[in-house]
């Protein structure tokens, strides 16, 4: 597996689009790193999705270039589906980093738009704001990329359904026992 390539502080944005003042439920996760955002989905596990960086509205994301996952034997590019999942799941982790309370989100509808091929052997990354959240729909638009954002190989659009489920999601379970670990507030209307 290639090594984990470490983003310059060129190629990252210094902060997400939150709004200043804004509180976000999930604030005490944001940072680098945290796989906390992915380790709760199985998927995304089995993947290899890893958590770059999390900040208001925003998440970037990794996966890891893996023979299993190419598939285009002849070129060695990784399969169109897996990228698919790479910016869905990296949307919906947006969208939960812009809400004030943590709720259930599921994909309403997403479009991935391929402008070139993935280059066989990097990993590769999505990075997705949320610039619009409604009571019940949240809005976002992002981009995969192996190199550099500025030359994507792919850009999405999304929308997000919120309250789409009533159970506890195992993401807000973890962040209450964090808090709880940390002597915090529950996150319900955001954290303290």
């Amino acid at each position: 597996m290639p090594e984990e390539r470490e983003m310059s502080e060129k190629d990252r944005k210094p902060e997400g689009p939150g709004k200043p003042g804004k509180r976000y439920a999930l604030a005490p996760l944001f940072g680098r790193g945290n796989q906390a955002f992915v380790s709760h989905t199985p998927h995304a596990r089995h993947l290899g999705i890893r958590v770059v960086e999390v900040g208001p509205c925003r998440a970037v994301l990794m996966l890891p270039y893996r023979e299993e996952l190419v598939g285009d034997p002849a070129r060695g590019v990784i399969f169109g589906g897996a990228i698919t999942t790479l910016l869905d799941h990296t949307a919906g982790m947006a969208v939960a980093c812009s809400m004030e309370e943590i709720k259930a989100v599921a994909t309403i509808d997403l479009r991935v738009d391929y402008l070139r091929a993935a280059e066989p052997g990097l990993d590769l990354y999505a990075d997705v704001e949320c610039y619009k959240v409604t009571r019940n729909v949240a809005f976002v638009r992002g981009i995969a990329y192996d190199r550099t954002p500025d030359d994507p190989f792919a850009s999405c659009l999304a929308t997000f359904m919120i309250g789409a489920n009533p159970t506890p999601s195992p993401l807000e379970q973890y962040l209450d026992r964090y808090l709880e670990e940390k002597g915090g507030s529950q996150t319900k209307g955001g954290s303290e």
